[in-house]
């Protein structure tokens, strides 16, 4: 069994998968817009191209994605997204690229349980821990 992340984004999915693509080397496994679906939904309206479900993959991670309702108003709260780069230089580039108007909330730095740790929200709100064991 696996538990995979699952993020709505509230009509920015599409930005979203475009910021974490150059910020985490997101990589998209799967997208459909709600336009695409095979059958009658209960789509938003307007929201013909939106995503209606995306896979991405950031490392070994898989993350699935989706405009959801898209009323404008995402909200991501209780929990963070932890990244584990290779090296504390690979951690500074990760953490700057996800800090990219977001809001730094523990700015990345040697502690005793790590050799780089750093807390963000990113600019759609979601939360990351960058952390480097050492």
């Amino acid at each position: 069994m696996q538990v995979q992340p699952y993020l709505f984004f509230d009509g920015r999915c599409q930005e979203a998968i475009d910021f974490y693509h150059r910020a985490v080397g997101a990589e998209v496994q799967m997208l459909m817009h709600y336009k695409d679906s095979p059958v009658a939904t209960s789509q938003p309206p307007a929201s013909d191209d939106k995503v209606m479900h995306a896979s991405v993959r950031i490392g070994e991670t898989e993350v699935l994605m989706s405009d959801g309702m898209c009323q404008g108003k995402p909200s991501f709260q209780g929990f963070s997204l932890a990244v584990s780069p290779a090296d504390d230089a690979a951690a500074q580039k990760t953490f700057a690229a996800l800090a990219d108007g977001g809001t730094v909330t523990m700015p990345l730095a040697k502690t005793f349980f790590a050799s780089s740790f750093g807390m963000l929200t990113d600019r759609f709100g979601v939360g990351w821990m960058v952390i480097v064991q050492g």
